[in-house]
């Protein structure tokens, strides 16, 4: 059976205190206190600024070594690369990854792509240049646009033990489907939400204005049975977090997943 983390994508949102943080509790402590409720987290901060070694010691001295991590890279690797520096953003953001490895804390790294980041020949080599650059770290590669989607990409990511990102997302024309994928021993799964009114309309917050009903939850809890007994490490991080819908049901696909878990042991 693999190994199970689940948390959010972020922590820092002052818009959860008092749904998610205690009103008594600062937004300094945010992170001490994230770490009494999840074993994860996937920092999304470092989209926007490559991080320094010092910030991620001061992590795992806030989370008392209890949260496991998993890096985003920042956006001028993946958004608006550019072929003449990538090399030393890449290695820029290595180091700051130091930490982490040395404390056995770094769960991956995850290389989001936008939705213009198309299935051709010039993007294909700029990752290919990008997944060499990586070599030595378990990477996660999340995808956007639907034309990533075929056999041909899953088995050059596997030959390469690199992860393909499963997401749950609006349902539109060129996102990806929901395709429960694994080439790497790590199975990690996003949860966008469901809000394709928004989602092109909105911003950060309102394109992830979603709260999953436990319907929805419960379809995931058997392909998510899958993952673990096939994989390494399963990860599961809900992004869906205006007013800590993230939380919300990152809680209670835990709770399914366990209450899931001492039913089959029951009735076997």
């Amino acid at each position: 059976m693999a190994e199970l983390y689940i948390g959010t994508s972020g922590y820092d949102y002052p818009e959860w205190k008092g749904i998610f943080y205690p009103e008594t509790v600062k937004r300094s402590d945010f992170l001490s206190y994230y770490a009494t409720q999840f074993n994860s987290l996937e920092l999304n901060g470092t989209y926007y600024k490559i991080p320094t070694s010092e910030q991620m010691q001061n992590m795992i001295r806030r989370t008392s070594g209890k949260v496991h991590f998993t890096v985003k890279a920042f956006s001028g690797i993946t958004h608006s690369p550019d072929k003449s520096q990538y090399q030393s953003l890449v290695n820029e953001f290595k180091k700051a990854l130091d930490p982490l490895l040395s404390a056995n804390l770094l769960l991956c790294t995850l290389l989001q792509f936008p939705e213009s980041f198309h299935y051709e020949k010039e993007q294909r080599i700029y990752l290919d240049l990008l997944l060499q650059e990586f070599y030595g770290i378990p990477v996660i590669v999340e995808m956007r646009n639907t034309k990533w989607q075929h056999d041909q990409v899953y088995n050059t990511l596997r030959q390469r033990q690199i992860g393909w990102c499963i997401t749950d997302n609006p349902n539109l024309k060129n996102l990806l489907k929901l395709e429960y994928i694994r080439t790497s021993p790590i199975a990690y799964m996003r949860f966008h939400g469901r809000n394709a009114q928004m989602w092109y309309k909105g911003n950060a917050v309102t394109r992830y204005d979603y709260l999953y009903n436990d319907a929805e939850l419960l379809s995931f809890v058997e392909p998510i049975k899958q993952l673990l007994q096939h994989a390494k490490i399963v990860q599961l991080f809900f992004n869906n977090h205006a007013k800590s819908q993230a939380t919300i049901n990152a809680k209670k696909i835990e709770l399914l997943l366990k209450e899931n878990a001492k039913s089959q042991q029951i009735f076997s």
